[in-house]
């Protein structure tokens, strides 16, 4: 008899159920707008700038 797939994993073996709980928890909790604010603390937006205006002179 052949195996029956389990219609509640991918085939990872990841629990769809526990993601879609995880999704919908962190979005409750706003942990979206932390994840961006996250990143957007760690970059240096003068280095940024820096960084486009040396590679806008390269192009000309």
């Amino acid at each position: 008899m052949a195996k029956q797939p389990n219609q509640n994993k991918t085939a990872a073996g990841t629990d769809k159920q526990h993601v879609r709980q995880q999704n919908q928890q962190a979005a409750q909790k706003g942990q979206q707008q932390q994840y961006g604010a996250e990143f957007a603390s760690q970059t240096d937006a003068q280095e940024v700038r820096e960084q486009n205006q040396q590679s806008q002179a390269k192009k000309k």
